[in-house]
């Protein structure tokens, strides 16, 4: 029996978000990409898009109250037509339909309290860190690193040290020594 085409598109589809790609050819995209992308529109900075929508989320709440803030009213006055918002909001909505399309999206919501404590930490720490290195992950790969810049090594060597640590505490979490 010859599988309907729907049937047929959709495991197609799962396939294609399943394999993963030669890390050869990935790279070559993503340095073509990021060659396009400075191009159009220059390096790519600190964390904006998470910014800008932190601050426009505040304004909501605060309202005219956030003025008071200097950061919010001379730095990074929020403004909704901030373009960084909308490649942000493209990356999780991307990942999204990634996941969801190889079937590999659920919703998983942490059981414990320690998990809870060590997930806030870790992205206060991430948040911190990108406030005073002024920069982020996805710039230091896609933007400081082929430009063979010294700070985006070292941003990445910090990255993968924090990594590792945080895998280890959690390890040692799940194997019930913490």
């Amino acid at each position: 029996m010859t599988p309907r085409p729907n049937a047929q598109r959709r495991r197609i589809c799962m396939e294609f978000f399943r394999k993963t790609l030669d890390p050869i050819i990935a790279l070559a995209a993503i340095a073509v990409l990021d060659i396009f992308m400075f191009l159009l529109m220059g390096a790519w900075t600190v964390g904006g898009g998470e910014t800008m929508m932190t601050g426009l989320m505040a304004q909501a709440v605060l309202g005219d109250e956030l003025d008071r803030i200097p950061f919010w009213s001379v730095v990074f006055p929020p403004h909704a037509d901030y373009w960084k918002i909308y490649i942000s909001l493209g990356m999780l909505f991307g990942a999204f339909v990634g996941a969801v399309a190889s079937k590999e999206f659920y919703w998983r919501v942490p059981r414990h309290l320690s998990e809870w404590v060590l997930i806030t930490i870790g992205g206060l720490l991430m948040g911190f860190g990108i406030r005073l290195a002024y920069i982020c992950n996805v710039s230091t790969f896609f933007g400081l690193m082929p430009e063979m810049n010294l700070g985006g090594y070292l941003a990445m060597s910090g990255i993968i040290a924090g990594a590792w640590v945080g895998s280890m505490i959690y390890k040692k979490m799940l194997e019930g020594d913490v």
